[in-house]
């Protein structure tokens, strides 16, 4: 689930604490907002459209190169963003697949690679977004992050563990109220629609 994902964006940052505190918080900024970047496809073409778990990793290693080599606001948040992006894109591997239900275990859709030109079916470690184990991780990843981070970062970290419990809790249900209400909908909402909730 996104709180996850941003989560473990922010935590790369993690070394920055000790080897560059003045660049820490750029680097957690950062990584929160990579580990976002890739659901905001979750309308147009989701986890095709802004997943690259190729691509953001080749372009995330020249960049941490450039942040070790000549550590600056600039360089630490390309690198941390980047990372983040490429993080999540290459998680979502390891999670449910691409359907409405994911925890019917259905869809052979996770993540689109577009070097290969081909979708790389869900492995499952974690069963579906918002399942139990998802929430898990959420914790795992937010713990550290409360010892390092104060004052807004630290009000980030508390909110995206809030909305992770309230999605894990509400996770099945959602589905239902979606193909309850999806029917109901006039047919211009169709385009606006992803295909696994038709």
């Amino acid at each position: 689930m996104l709180p996850t994902h941003v989560l473990a964006g922010m935590l790369l940052a993690a070394p920055l604490v000790r080897a560059a505190p003045e660049l820490a918080p750029v680097g957690f900024a950062a990584g929160f907002l990579g580990g976002l970047l890739p659901d905001l496809d979750m309308y147009t073409g989701h986890r095709r459209t802004l997943h690259y778990p190729v691509y953001y990793s080749v372009f995330a290693a020249p960049a941490l190169l450039a942040a070790v080599v000549a550590p600056s606001v600039l360089s630490v948040g390309i690198a941390l963003f980047l990372l983040g992006a490429a993080l999540h894109s290459v998680a979502d591997m390891y999670g449910g697949g691409l359907e409405l239900r994911p925890w019917e275990g259905n869809s052979d859709r996770a993540v689109y690679d577009h070097h290969r030109e081909r979708w790389i079916p869900p492995r499952r470690g974690v069963r579906y977004d918002g399942a139990a184990e998802d929430l898990a991780l959420s914790l795992g990843l937010a713990v550290p992050l409360l010892l390092l981070v104060d004052g807004p970062l630290r009000e980030v970290v508390v909110g995206t563990l809030a909305v992770a419990v309230v999605y894990t809790v509400l996770r099945r249900r959602l589905a239902e109220i979606a193909a309850a209400v999806i029917p109901l909908l006039p047919a211009a909402f169709d385009p606006y629609l992803p295909d696994r909730y038709r």
